[in-house]
């Protein structure tokens, strides 16, 4: 499958990391998560250590998530809401 995005989802993962790391808050910008690969509106705004962190991250340990004991679907509610602020 081509991974081919069109404009109006480039527009949002644009948005997606503007916005601060919805599990930590880090201030953006930010990576931008896919819960389901090519879903483009199912992604959550990460700060670098929360995705990809061997110790914190998401592909990881995931002890920044286990801490505030949040999933991916935790996570992308907390990205809606800053969506919707920006």
């Amino acid at each position: 499958m081509l991974n081919r995005i069109a404009p109006k989802d480039r527009e949002r993962l644009a948005r997606v990391k503007a916005c601060p790391c919805s599990v930590c808050g880090a201030p953006g910008p930010s990576e931008a998560h896919h819960i389901r690969q090519h879903e483009q509106y199912l992604c959550v705004a990460l700060c670098a250590d929360c995705h990809r962190g061997s110790l914190l991250g998401l592909h990881g340990q995931r002890r920044a998530w286990t801490l505030r004991k949040m999933d991916e679907w935790d996570a992308l509610a907390v990205t809606l809401r800053n969506l919707e602020k920006l």
